[in-house]
């Protein structure tokens, strides 16, 4: 009880040293909230996510969809750099299964002892690969504009989870 009364505590404060000052922005008559450039937001509708609640409890099938996705149609363009396979263990797969996915990917490796790099089945403590192998070829194949990284997407946009 007293660990809940704690946290109440420090999301208030949060909300006092973070939202208040931020939502004296939203005060002055005729601002507006400019995202990624000078192109305007509308307002990010909140809606409540079962992992919110007080057991935050994640819907398992929908997040292996969400991977699913990601591997089969994003994957193509946006990177996932800060994902390890081993963080995949105990939320969407098993130990196996993500061992398995895992050795599905090659992961460029080396140098050996020619000094070629060479690629091997990746493991768990493997990152998993990106599309592309720089930031300049990510750039060049999509006109101009590097992709974002989808591992922090959700941490990095206004509206959080809401936004996707």
């Amino acid at each position: 009880m007293y660990q809940r009364a704690i946290l109440y505590g420090k999301k208030m404060l949060l909300g006092a040293t973070v939202a208040a000052p931020a939502a004296t922005l939203f005060m002055v008559p005729g601002a507006s909230v400019a995202i990624a450039g000078d192109v305007e937001q509308s307002h990010i509708p909140h809606y409540h996510w079962e992992f919110e609640k007080f057991n935050k409890c994640y819907d398992v099938a929908a997040m292996r969809r969400g991977y699913q996705v990601y591997k089969e149609v994003c994957s193509s363009c946006h990177s996932m750099k800060y994902l390890c396979y081993r963080h995949l263990v105990g939320l969407i797969f098993t130990e196996k299964q993500a061992k398995r996915e895992a050795a599905q990917a090659m992961i460029e490796d080396g140098p050996d002892d020619e000094g070629e790099m060479f690629l091997r089945p990746g493991v768990l403590t493997d990152v998993v690969p990106p599309p592309y192998k720089n930031e300049q070829a990510a750039r060049a194949a999509n006109s101009g504009a590097a992709p974002p990284d989808l591992s922090i997407i959700v941490g990095a946009r206004r509206g959080g989870p809401n936004y996707l």
